[in-house]
């Protein structure tokens, strides 16, 4: 403050004034933030960048690992695998750890995007299913790659508006439900029930197979759709929108109101169809790369997975001691998946696949 008018000795004793208000304010302050909470500090906390599938992690598991790792976890999701990779690919992404299914787990180590894990700091892994682990030829001795959950998107039915139905994939056929149909914008998906329904593997690269399966999606089950839709499906089932729906059933029951979840069937085809192992790879970039780790031990720890599982009504594949701590229910059984055969990187036959799915989609 200016004083022009004071006297020198006038304008000492206000500086003064000024001069020790100022330290006290200082001692105030240095004070304050010494009892501060962590709060304040929380710019300077480790975060871990997760990239995930919808309705996948339950809160309350991001939320422990927090708070025993004093870090802050960053949770992104994507619908598709497709979706997943091209973002990732596209270089704009700071992402740490990410959930692909096998057939991208694959491709992406071709790709040179992972990197490799320090199992020696996952004393939990001792809990994955061997058998699930034997099934990672994706990924042979898991360098890249933990199995975080084995299963297969299904099919939900609204009980009270379709009446009797039959367990299979067939179901798309119904042309009394026409426009009150719904499946996954997902090329693997819908194309390996095609295939899986005419007999055929979910992963067969033949010319004669693939446009069979595409002839089946566009004049059999594309008419009743009313969209295919890998995002908003489940809000959509939910709404009474569709009657049916191709998806997963924690995303289904995610959405459904608990005391309406008596009212809907969810199934896998009898057919089978695409399975997926969905693994926690590291990417090569991470920056957070001890977290990120430690967070694939934390989920693999019997009590953690337990709550994940239970949290989205989901059998416990991938771990076995959580199989005798699973209080919840369980919208499909393991065995459910019997019939099942899981999606492989066909390689560069991958485009045979693209051009059948423009031909189903755009119809080019």
């Amino acid at each position: 403050m200016k004083t022009p008018s004071a006297s020198r000795g006038a304008a000492f004793r206000a500086t003064l004034g000024q001069a020790c208000l100022a330290g006290l304010l200082c001692l105030l302050a240095l004070a304050s933030t010494a009892c501060a909470p962590k709060a304040t500090t929380t710019g300077q906390q480790r975060k871990l960048f997760i990239y995930n599938w919808t309705y996948y992690t339950p809160d309350s598991v991001i939320q422990k690992f927090e708070k025993e790792f004093d870090c802050k976890v960053v949770y992104d999701s994507f619908p598709s695998n497709e979706e997943m990779f091209a973002k990732i690919k596209a270089g704009g992404s700071d992402y740490d750890l990410v959930f692909p299914s096998g057939d991208y787990v694959s491709i992406m180590i071709k790709e040179g995007m992972l990197a490799p894990l320090d199992k020696s700091k996952m004393d939990m892994l001792k809990n994955v299913d061997p058998a699930v682990l034997a099934r990672c030829d994706f990924d042979p001795g898991n360098v890249y790659s933990i199995p975080y959950y084995m299963g297969a998107a299904g099919v939900a039915v609204n009980k009270a508006k379709v009446g009797d139905f039959d367990q299979s994939w067939s179901i798309f056929s119904r042309k009394d439900l026409a426009g009150k149909m719904v499946m996954l914008d997902d090329m693997r998906e819908v194309m390996g029930d095609a295939l899986a329904y005419l007999g055929k593997s979910v992963n067969s690269v033949s010319e004669a197979d693939l446009a069979a399966a595409t002839k089946l999606v566009n004049e059999g089950w594309k008419p009743n759709l009313l969209k295919f839709d890998a995002e908003a499906f489940a809000k959509g089932f939910a709404a009474g929108e569709f009657w049916v729906a191709q998806g997963y059933a924690e995303s289904i029951y995610a959405e459904l109101d608990p005391g309406k979840r008596s009212e809907v069937a969810f199934f896998i085809p009898k057919e089978g169809g695409p399975m997926y192992i969905d693994s926690m790879v590291m990417l090569k970039n991470a920056k957070s790369k001890d977290l990120a780790q430690s967070f694939i031990n934390f989920i693999h720890r019997p009590e953690v997975y337990a709550e994940f599982v239970d949290a989205f009504g989901f059998p416990a594949t991938c771990n076995v001691p959580a199989r005798a701590l699973k209080k919840g229910d369980m919208w499909y059984k393991a065995e459910d998946l019997a019939a099942c055969e899981l999606k492989k990187d066909v390689g560069a036959d991958l485009e045979k696949y693209n051009k059948s799915w423009q031909q189903i989609r755009f119809g080019k």
